[in-house]
């Protein structure tokens, strides 16, 4: 088991949820990557029976215009070596949150004030809670499967991925129990909602649109849903959709940490986020052979105080 008390049993935050804080010492700044430890690593590696492989970052670029309008996309300048024997390249304005990412402790923090385990945003500006900590950790662990469009078949319900759909501990179950699996402490989680793939399919005039007005699903704005992610003692969720939870939040001093759960999974509880994910093709053989697990392995850019980095991340089955 983790050894981690459950919800209920953690100290109360001073403006509402609870905390993670000082769980894994007062200093740490892994958060709950702290459970992915080598007994899980290996344990993890025993699922890999096929030897099949799912990339797991979208290609860079092709969140065109970039869902956030004051992010950029990558550019790529391919550059001749002299003598012509060869070319070097060069990539500028690479923003690690357009795209497939892990978001780090240092992107979100419990309020305006303080960031996981107590650290100021003077210390996140120094350094601290970046994604280089996780980049020297390594994340490798089981990795589950959610397919929302399936739970929400299973319960009759419409869906649409180009929509505003909120999932709470009903349908994550409902998702959960389709795919077979008990929960195990240090699990990453990914939840495939297929709007990366709807994303990709619509037209350019559409997507130009889309930063004005995104409605996206995902994980419901609400204590419940932080409760039972927090019960499931994983280390991580990663989805292929813009912000893990449904968009668009509710951002504002009011309505914290429970309007936009980021404040509470990242940081309140240490838990890595993932957002943007390629999530598709892996969902496909999930539902063509019934397994609903593997190995996650993912190696962060080792980025001093970066805020965020590409997962480059692989999914073994």
């Amino acid at each position: 088991m983790s050894g981690l008390p459950t919800y209920d049993e953690l100290p109360s935050m001073p403006d509402g949820g609870r905390s993670g804080w000082g769980l894994f010492g007062d200093d740490d700044e892994l958060g709950l990557i702290n459970l992915l430890t080598p007994q899980r690593a290996a344990a993890a590696a025993a699922l890999v029976r096929r030897g099949a492989r799912f990339p797991l970052d979208a290609t860079w670029g092709v969140f065109d215009p970039p869902l956030n309008s004051a992010r950029g996309n990558p550019r790529h300048h391919v550059i001749a070596q002299p003598g012509g024997i060869g070319f070097d390249d060069v990539w500028d304005n690479v923003y690690p949150q357009a795209g497939s990412q892990w978001d780090s402790l240092a992107h979100i923090g419990y309020s305006r004030q303080v960031y996981y385990n107590g650290v100021t945003a003077d210390e996140v500006r120094a350094g601290r809670n970046g994604v280089d900590k996780w980049a020297a950790h390594g994340i490798v662990g089981r990795g589950i499967v959610l397919d929302m469009p399936a739970a929400m078949a299973t319960l009759g319900r419409p869906y649409d991925p180009g929509d505003t759909v909120e999932f709470g501990p009903e349908e994550l179950e409902v998702a959960r129990v389709s795919a077979g699996v008990e929960y195990l402490p240090g699990d990453i989680l990914l939840l495939h909602t297929g709007f990366a793939k709807w994303y990709t399919e619509q037209s350019l005039e559409t997507r130009k649109q889309l930063p004005r007005q995104l409605r996206a699903p995902g994980l419901a704005h609400s204590e419940q849903v932080c409760r039972y992610l927090w019960n499931t003692h994983a280390a991580a969720i990663a989805s292929d959709t813009f912000a893990v939870e449904a968009w668009p939040a509710d951002t504002s001093p009011q309505a914290a940490p429970f309007g936009f759960i980021h404040q509470m999974l990242i940081g309140s509880f240490g838990m890595a986020l993932g957002e943007l994910w390629w999530l598709d093709d892996l969902a496909r053989d999930c539902v063509a052979t019934g397994i609903y697990e593997g190995m996650l392995v993912s190696a962060p850019s080792p980025a001093p105080g970066g805020i965020a980095s590409a997962p480059n991340a692989i999914f073994l089955k």
